[in-house]
């Protein structure tokens, strides 16, 4: 198996370099050269696996360059009822007739970003030793991207993790989880700014290959193909539980704002996975419906991108949007560089609405979105907890929100979780009047010494800050 790049760079590489490199050489994203087939028998044979073997069985399709029994060791050290809580690791939970919620956030931090960052990390550990290197990890988060890479990490051989995210726009949950980590290879670098900007800064960092190689720069945002290859595993998991015969199709609902969680959906369907729709939700930050509805890929500055209660999605630059794009417009690497690596750049737009790719985006790839607000998902906190009993966090509730408006007969809808409602305490109070469960490991963490650094949204000061730690 090879990977090639969104933006058409000569190079065809293997999973293992791609997975300590991040970005490729000319700013792309690295894709496989073609997706695997999944056939009837083989996912026949694959509804009776555990979670950590189906892992293996997908993973092993993309990943030729590990040993088998490693590969498989591998994965079965990660997805264990140890760290995810149930023997299941994904339970699916029904709500209404015809809805269900997958539930993806039973791990160490509480957030579906868990089910492919504690995979990545027994990945990083077992090439780096290896090979008898060491990676710098550089990433940006929302919220739950850094602190499910800075536990996946933290205490591993040959790892620095440098989490970039934005200053004061967390949960304090969120930040808590993040700042109160005391291991000498984690560092939090809080930047004055958006999410966007936090990204921004990745990228560029990432595109200055004299320093990236200097420095050994790696990432774990969903830019890095392993990140999102893991998440594939659960759509088929997810597809298996819903259904009984290989005939039958499901529906996904994806609450998303980078495009990596439900572009793992695209690929478990290029894959062959019977999927009828894939449904991306997001919150006041449309970027994405935008472009679903109308063509239009209009990205927003810091100053345009709201502060919502469901800040994970407040992101208005869906960086994983490249591959999807890619692959609507027949893998055409110039067209996809001019689109992004240009004129992105220099307009902050580009409207496919009147190309004819643009109608496959439904038609061929099953894409449809909508959009939740704060008074949505606060009514739909509050309809799920009472209805069902079940208290849902303000993601999922976006996610829940535009899943009711595509709902199809004899079709499940199976809607992502992206995690636990303490995460979010203040707005399932203004919701519910009552404070969420709080696991007893998290006790008193907001509490905790903090150990951060306030930086400005600027370059060379995570390079500098980046130079000195590893001198």
């Amino acid at each position: 198996m090879k990977y090639l790049s969104t933006r058409g760079h000569v190079d065809r590489k293997r999973f293992c370099e791609i997975l300590l490199e991040g970005l490729a050489p000319d700013g792309g994203l690295y894709l496989p050269e073609s997706y695997p087939k999944v056939d009837d028998i083989t996912l026949t044979n694959w509804r009776s696996l555990s979670y950590a073997d189906l892992a293996f069985e997908i993973l092993s399709l993309y990943i030729d360059d590990i040993p088998a029994a490693e590969l498989r060791a591998i994965c079965r050290k990660t997805y264990t009822e140890a760290v995810f809580g149930t023997q299941e690791i994904v339970p699916l939970k029904p709500l209404e007739p015809g809805l269900y919620l997958e539930a993806l956030s039973n791990g160490p931090t509480l957030a579906f970003k868990d089910m492919a960052m504690q995979l990545l990390g027994n990945l990083f550990e077992y090439e780096l030793g290896r090979r008898g290197e060491e990676l710098n990890i550089l990433g940006a988060t929302s919220g739950d991207t850094g602190s499910a890479a800075e536990y996946a990490m933290r205490g591993k051989r040959g790892v620095r993790v440098f989490m970039t995210s934005p200053h004061g726009r967390m949960s304090p949950f969120q930040q808590a989880q993040m700042f109160s980590l005391q291991d000498a290879n984690i560092h939090n670098l809080a930047v004055r700014g958006v999410f966007d900007d936090c990204q921004d800064i990745v990228k560029a960092v990432s595109n200055d290959l004299d320093f990236k190689r200097r420095f050994k720069i790696g990432t774990v945002n969903s830019i890095n193909w392993a990140r999102l290859v893991a998440q594939v595993v659960y759509y088929f998991a997810g597809y298996f539980r819903a259904t009984r015969r290989n005939a039958e199709k499901v529906s996904f609902t994806v609450p998303s704002g980078n495009f990596g969680n439900v572009c793992a959906g695209h690929v478990a369907r290029m894959m062959g996975l019977p999927v009828e729709r894939l449904v991306v939700a997001t919150n006041e930050n449309d970027v994405l419906d935008e472009f679903l509805r109308t063509g239009v890929y209009r990205v927003r500055g810091s100053m345009d991108t709201h502060e919502t209660s469901s800040p994970s999605m407040d992101i208005s630059k869906a960086s994983n949007f490249e591959r999807f794009v890619f692959d609507l417009l027949g893998r055409d690497g110039t067209r996809v560089r001019a689109l992004f690596g240009e004129q992105l750049g220099s307009t902050g737009r580009f409207d496919l609405g009147g190309d004819p790719a643009f109608g496959l985006a439904r038609e061929r790839y099953g894409f449809l979105s909508g959009k939740s607000t704060h008074a949505d998902r606060l009514a739909t906190i509050r309809s799920t907890w009472e209805r069902f009993g079940v208290m849902i966090d303000p993601h999922t509730a976006d996610g829940v929100k535009v899943a009711r408006q595509y709902l199809q007969p004899g079709v499940p809808m199976v809607v992502l979780e992206t995690a636990l409602p303490i995460k979010f305490a203040a707005t399932i109070v203004e919701a519910l009047g009552c404070e969420p469960q709080r696991p007893l490991k998290f006790a008193g963490i907001e509490a905790l010494p903090k150990r951060v650094s306030v930086i400005p949204a600027d370059v060379r000061v995570v390079k500098d800050y980046i130079a000195r730690v590893c001198a």
